[in-house]
């Protein structure tokens, strides 16, 4: 609820529900953000809005008359330069190529229902009542005409932010900076940043916010894998499950900035927008500019209090609504098994291998197109490759379609190579850098998507391919940044979503996956769009434990794509069980990558019953509500917890020799029920005992030999199974689990844990005992 009061301390308003509140005080034309966080009450307004009486040393009032008027000592939710804040300022404005100071002061404001989603930027989505603040120029070259907006939608869960700039001087502008949102926060505060690279994406780094500004910011072109868009505040000492956390993301997919600074007096200044590094935008007079949406999130339970907020404003108002709360399906993509290499006959025979296992939805990767043979040729052509496929895509689709699968298809839209037709016939279609020669990725360009003849290009031929090939999935890939994006990063951004929304918004039963080697575009603004992300081309699962680890903490586990591979890895050659990879791609939209052709039916058996658990599953791991739990050292933990049941995770690493007694943790159970905890029955291969075999067996086998080799092709050991009732009390403290294996000899009751082993824990409530006739 959205409330407009007044009090002999100023005009006020309170945007409020059970999760959060924000109260805005308006004093002397400018916007003081009086509280952010836990909900408060319009009683406390008055004790909220206390502040100097007098002016700060050296520092400047903003009216001579008001001694409280310095603005560089108090909480505010817009600031200017040149106006008394020497804080770090959300706006700059040149004015026939001068700078001029971008103060405004408060004129009017209006509630009413959350923004349309019209217009180029991506919006959120469903139900919110929306505050819209307007403040007119004070500068006479700007003249009053010249109107700032600052925008508050209230959700459930979150608070979005974002800011309009009309010109009405008369006079053309050029903004070089204009951020979202700026929200002066109370106290001090831990940032925890999100960062890595390609195939390391994600990784959190938390250090104090103190007076040095930190930034957090992308200048790629696109938000990154360097440098994720979200990030966390929380207060010294906050823990996973106690004290306040603040999130912050931004609904855009181009460069990025951020940035954290306390001050002298305490408060701690948090920008949130687009990267101001070569922005220029020009404004014609008449015209509005409109910042992404800034999303803030508040919770007093920690960091997993703080994720399930954030998930929960996901599903609701950013995932497309045909899929936000609709199972994804398990797929079998054909990249890591062939790459290049392929034709029709090897696809169908995957096909039929995928179906037999359980796979609903095939997918064709890189290499159907033009002459791709390998990624030095044929970006942005779309004719079908007819030595790979002679029937078309269409002839592959009714084939794939016939053997009862999906079938889906990968695209890279917005990249080009030279030698190509598309490039031969338009090379002004490419980005170029004037006076600088081409510099290239992967062997290929950027098309310009802020040419609409480019834009009108990509639409029609891949809507085109969409419906005559009957296609239920894309996979929508970038694999490059671009340094000749320039001053254009912002309208080219603008360009991708135009495509994707005239190609995906007619279409919406088709489930589009995003891409950029991986997770280089991993944000709020494609979630608009697809539904869900490839979350890293690292598919080593002890890799992607800490990937979508850091992902959790700002997306919700049915946003990442997450496969099954061969092992040894690609990106690391460390070999890992075929139960962690599974176990550890169950979080995620769940898939296999690898070449079927060469199963061992031991492993075709396993795969057959892991496909089948996940199924059954499969709506708790997707929408369950997902938190990270403890565990003991060196270990990782998971739980989603669904309506009839809670799913707790065990992922190890490297082990240590006589490992010691190990707990279950499993939260937000009821403390007095019981719970039946049973663990998912897993497989042992024999080759991995090589030679210890020759102890358990009354004959000595060569563990290289025709005996071993063939039972290893052949036959499943199990690992222990377990099963516990126990009070929702004990999960929560801590439930004792099966010893692990310590060179003390095999019994049915000792876990076989060695390196990279995981465990998976189904907990339901207790059937209610019988009673005596």
């Amino acid at each position: 609820m959205i409330r407009q009061f007044e009090t002999e301390n100023g005009l006020f308003f309170l945007m409020s529900n059970k999760c959060l509140s924000c109260l805005l005080r308006i004093r002397n034309g400018q916007a003081e953000l009086l509280h952010f966080g836990a909900p408060v009450q319009e009683a406390d307004a008055d004790a909220l809005s206390q502040s100097v009486s007098l002016g700060w040393g050296c520092s400047v009032l903003y009216r001579e008359e008001d001694p409280s008027s310095c603005l560089d000592s108090l909480p505010l939710a817009w600031s200017g330069s040149g106006i008394g804040d020497y804080r770090e300022a959300p706006l700059s404005l040149l004015l026939e190529g001068e700078a001029v100071v971008p103060d405004f002061v408060y004129s009017s404001c209006t509630v009413g229902k959350a923004p349309s989603e019209a217009g180029p930027l991506p919006k959120t989505k469903g139900e919110g009542e929306t505050l819209s603040l307007r403040f007119r120029a004070a500068s006479s070259l700007l003249t009053e005409n010249t109107v700032l907006t600052l925008s508050f939608t209230l959700y459930d869960t979150a608070l979005v932010r974002s800011s309009e700039l009309f010109n009405g001087s008369g006079k053309p502008l050029a903004v070089t900076k204009f951020m979202s949102a700026l929200s002066d926060l109370k106290g001090p505060f831990d940032v925890t940043t999100f960062n890595g690279n390609w195939i390391a994406e994600m990784h959190p780094e938390r250090s104090p916010a103190g007076r040095a500004r930190v930034v957090n910011e992308s200048v790629t072109g696109f938000s990154s894998n360097r440098n994720n868009p979200g990030f966390l505040l929380s207060r010294p000492g906050a823990t996973e499950d106690a004290g306040e956390v603040y999130g912050f993301n931004l609904i855009w997919s181009g460069n990025h900035y951020s940035s954290v600074q306390r001050s002298d007096q305490g408060l701690t200044r948090v920008l949130q927008g687009i990267s101001p590094q070569d922005l220029c935008i020009p404004l014609a007079p008449g015209a509005v500019l409109e910042t992404p949406q800034a999303v803030q999130c508040w919770s007093p339970d920690g960091f997993n209090g703080l994720s399930g907020r954030m998930h929960t404003f996901i599903h609701r108002h950013i995932v497309p609504p045909a899929w936000s709360e609709r199972v994804r399906p398990i797929l079998y993509n054909d990249w890591e098994g062939c790459m290049f290499d392929f034709d029709e006959s090897k696809l169908l025979s995957l096909a039929r291998k995928a179906k037999k296992l359980g796979c609903e939805l095939f997918v064709l990767d890189d290499g159907w197109f033009g002459a791709r043979d390998d990624d030095f040729a044929g970006l942005g052509d779309y004719t079908v490759n007819l030595k790979k496929l002679p029937n078309g895509l269409e002839g592959l689709s009714r084939k794939i379609h016939a053997l009862g699968l999906d079938f889906g298809l990968w695209f890279e839209p917005e990249a080009v190579n030279p030698d190509s037709d598309l490039y031969r016939a338009h090379p002004d279609w490419a980005l170029h850098t004037p006076g600088c020669r081409d510099l290239y990725g992967r062997h290929e360009l950027l098309l310009d998507l802020t040419n609409p003849a480019v834009r009108d290009y990509i639409v029609e031929n891949i809507s085109a391919i969409l419906d005559r090939a009957d296609i239920q999935y894309v996979k929508w890939d970038m694999n490059r940044h671009s340094v000749a994006l320039g001053r254009k990063a912002y309208e080219y951004m603008l360009g991708l979503y135009d495509v994707l929304r005239r190609i995906f918004e007619p279409r919406p039963e088709i489930l589009l996956e995003g891409c950029a080697s991986g997770g280089n575009r991993f944000d709020l603004g494609m979630l608009c769009f697809a539904p869900q992300i490839w979350a890293s081309d690292d598919t080593d699962p002890i890799e992607r434990i800490d990937i979508q680890n850091g992902l959790s903490y700002l997306y919700p586990p049915s946003t990442f794509g997450a496969h099954v591979s061969e092992a040894p890895h690609a990106q690391t050659l460390r070999s890992t069980p075929l139960s962690t990879r599974a176990n550890v791609a169950f979080f995620g939209g769940f898939g296999l990558e690898f070449d079927l052709a060469h199963l061992l039916p031991v492993e075709e058996a396993e795969l057959k019953e892991t496909i089948a658990w996940y199924r059954a599953h499969r709506e708790t791991f997707q929408f369950g509500a997902f938190r990270r739990n403890r565990a003991e050292e060196g270990a990782v933990s998971w739980q989603v917890t669904g309506p009839d049941e809670t799913i707790v995770a065990l992922f190890h690493r490297l082990i240590h020799a006589d490992p010691g007694y190990e707990w279950l943790h499993a939260e937000a159970l009821a403390p007095d029920v019981l719970y039946t905890v049973e663990s998912r029955q897993q497989a042992l291969r024999v080759s991995q005992f090589g030679s210890l075999l020759k102890h358990v067996t009354p004959v000595e086998l060569d563990p290289n030999g025709a005996v071993v080799r063939t039972a290893d092709r052949h036959y499943r050991m199990v690992d222990a199974s377990e099963r516990y009732v126990c009070s929702g009390a004990l999960l929560s403290s801590g439930l004792p689990l099966a010893q692990r294996f310590a060179c003390t000899g095999r019994s049915e009751k000792i876990r076989l844990q060695g390196d990279f082993l995981s465990n998976l824990y189904v907990i339901r409530k207790a059937a209610p005992a019988r009673k005596n006739p």
